[in-house]
């Protein structure tokens, strides 16, 4: 092996090393994101608890064996676990997945920063009576594609209509479902911070 091929084995190992490093956090990152625990995820896998908490820590290698199951259980690709490189190809290969009666359908490639969704919910389910809220940190905004939406923040119970927005502190319970009983599209785009988009929802029951 030459000078030149022993610096480009070098360069390869370091980019190799790099990417392997930052696996960890991006597995913790989309457990979170997906709210699931380590002991739900070690149930649908099959892979250890102790494993798994080694890999997200850092502690354990990523392998091929482990990071298979991983992308199935989340619904992604592989090199979304690993961030690959990209290749020049900007489109994005929609992989949906569904949680709690809800599809998702991915529209960012990466992980982490801010995060895109189209999703769609059922109608019939949760039009009236209580919902179930969660808190979680970042920032949530909403824009209905079709159908109508209810949205239940905090004590505020509203209905979003096609065409509607809004935005909200994910710090404060929350929860939606379809508002009537035909299904609902919407975009839904998370994060830490961001420009906030104007507010438009009616209360349930208002005057239309």
């Amino acid at each position: 092996m030459d000078e030149q091929d022993g610096e480009r084995a070098e360069r390869t190992d370091g980019e190799i090393s790099t990417v392997l490093t930052g696996v960890g956090p991006r597995l913790r990152a989309l457990r979170q994101e997906r709210g699931t625990t380590l002991a739900r995820l070690s149930e649908t896998t099959g892979i250890s608890l102790s494993t798994l908490s080694r890999l997200e820590s850092g502690g354990r290698k990523p392998t091929l064996e482990l990071l298979l199951p991983l992308a199935k259980a989340y619904g992604v690709q592989l090199d979304e676990l690993v961030g690959a490189p990209a290749t020049g190809d900007p489109r994005i290969h929609f992989r949906p997945f569904t949680r709690d009666g809800m599809t998702f359908v991915p529209l960012t490639r990466h992980l982490g920063g801010l995060h895109a969704y189209k999703q769609i919910l059922p109608g019939g389910r949760g039009a009236t009576g209580p919902l179930e809220q969660r808190v979680h940190e970042g920032f949530e905004w909403v824009y209905v594609l079709a159908g109508r939406l209810r949205l239940v923040l905090g004590e505020h119970d509203l209905v979003l209509t096609a065409g509607e927005v809004a935005e909200f502190d994910t710090r404060t319970p929350h929860a939606w479902a379809s508002a009537g009983s035909d299904p609902v599209e919407f975009l839904s785009l998370f994060g830490q911070q961001g420009e906030r988009m104007h507010v438009r929802a009616r209360p349930t029951g208002s005057e239309r």
